[in-house]
């Protein structure tokens, strides 16, 4: 047999996008293939798509059509793929397969009949496979950090959401499987895991009976790695065991990603959201006795169809209520095969657009003064980046998860993918801006203290 094929892939979407593409460079690359992280020299593309909402699809279409139009052989995987496996096939001429969101641990032997000439669609209709600590896996975030996820798919039927369509139903991994991968990191040196799932709250359910978060944390709590994030916790999966847990175990950030989406409980009704709207303030107060360190981050959808200016100014009240640390707004998005799709009374774009920049507007002073709250603290932060020509240093806090929070930027010497102690000297609206402490002034400083 001749010399294997060099494949590159783009990757877009979100972080459980990017876990099937960490999965799909490992399993290539342990069977001999030459990854490449530039297209134009590979002889395949793959394109693991997003199709959560229009915006990403738009991105993906653009993405497939360049490299199209660049002659390269596409093999399309994710969420795109799942949706629109016919519609793909037809349009795209150099697509040389479609992958679904279940199948993606094939494609190595997708690649192998492509290579004999066969056009394949590998797309199982309800996904139903979950990789774990034995797939081979390739990290492509910066050293000191790694997603872990603890399932995948959905029970819930959100009106807005084609997430269960595109990638089934809810399915968990065992708490030693995942212990036995959070090992693997540590032992690679990450500092940091964030455990993601679609509703990281009800992890367990399917396979235990039960929703198990609480004893995942306190058994993540006995691995070497001293940063463990959640995201997408539902607010009614944070029980007193839950909150007990992210307490009593030392390396588990309290750091709550909350998915409420709206405030109003009309709205959350006709979002078919698993719980009534009129306990969102009584929920939140209970979060802020139990984890009084909290740092709590949210999202809400702007325009779903009926919100009245009445739901929008309650809206506008609990946030600013509740003064979250964090909050991303994103206008509604028609999604075909979704009940929202056909609901009467879609709200128009132009005052979708000004209600979310009228709620980014409110956000931004609480924000400004959570950040500014930190000046003057000395904060432990992991060191991600350096800029090569003025040597600053960028990293993050605790209090920022990457991607979607802001950044540390932080002047000194430290090594990348290390957890320094840093004083935080100024702030604004997004970041945190401070210098490394080096030992021996901490050890004065602590000295000092106790004199």
């Amino acid at each position: 047999m001749g010399e294997k094929p060099t494949v590159a892939i783009s990757h877009l979407g979100c972080e459980k996008n990017r876990i099937d593409t960490e999965h799909m460079l490992g399993l290539l690359v342990n069977a001999g293939y030459s990854v490449d992280s530039n297209e134009e020299l590979a002889d395949y593309v793959i394109v693991n798509t997003c199709s959560f909402i229009e915006a990403a699809r738009q991105e993906s279409v653009r993405t497939l059509v360049e490299l199209a139009e660049a002659n390269k052989k596409i093999v399309i995987t994710g969420c795109m793929a799942q949706h629109f496996q016919e519609q793909l096939l037809e349009e795209l001429p150099e697509a040389v397969a479609v992958v679904g969101t279940g199948d993606y641990h094939k494609i190595v032997d997708v690649i192998e009949r492509v290579e004999q000439g066969e056009r394949v669609k590998e797309i199982t209709a309800e996904p139903n496979y979950i990789a774990d600590e034995t797939t081979p896996r390739y990290r492509t975030t910066t050293e000191g950090v790694a997603y872990l996820r603890v399932a995948e798919g959905c029970d819930y039927r959100c009106a807005f959401c084609i997430i269960p369509h595109l990638r089934g139903n809810q399915r968990s991994r065992t708490i030693e499987s995942i212990v036995a991968e959070a090992q693997q990191l540590a032992d690679q040196g990450v500092k940091e895991i964030i455990l993601i799932s679609q509703i990281t709250t009800n992890y367990g359910l399917d396979i235990y009976g039960k929703p198990k978060l609480a004893e995942l944390l306190r058994a993540l709590g006995k691995v070497d790695i001293p940063w463990v994030r959640m995201h997408y916790a539902y607010p009614t999966g944070l029980t007193p065991d839950v909150m007990a847990a992210i307490q009593e175990t030392p390396n588990c950030l309290p750091y709550l990603d909350l998915p409420l989406q709206h405030s109003h409980p009309e709205i959350l009704r006709a979002m078919n959201r698993p719980w009534q709207g009129q306990i969102n303030d009584e929920i939140m107060e209970r979060i802020k006795i139990s984890l009084p360190s909290a740092v709590l981050r949210t999202t809400f959808i702007v325009g779903f169809p009926g919100e009245t200016q009445e739901h929008f100014q309650h809206l506008l009240e609990f946030t600013q209520r509740h003064k979250f640390d964090h909050v991303g707004v994103f206008t509604f998005s028609p999604e075909e095969g979704t009940p929202a799709y056909n609901l009467p009374h879609q709200i128009p774009a132009e005052i979708m657009a000004a209600r979310r920049d009228q709620l980014m507007a409110l956000q931004q002073p609480i924000s400004l003064q959570k950040n500014q709250q930190e000046v003057g603290k000395i904060v432990d932060v992991l060191i991600e980046q350096e800029n090569p020509e003025t040597g600053e240093l960028i990293g993050r806090s605790g209090r920022f998860s990457p991607e979607v929070d802001g950044q540390v930027y932080v002047k000194g010497e430290a090594r990348l993918g290390t957890i320094v102690k840093v004083a935080i000297q100024s702030a604004d609206a997004y970041d945190l801006y401070g210098q490394v402490v080096n030992s021996d002034r901490l050890l004065s400083r602590s000295l000092s203290t106790v004199a």
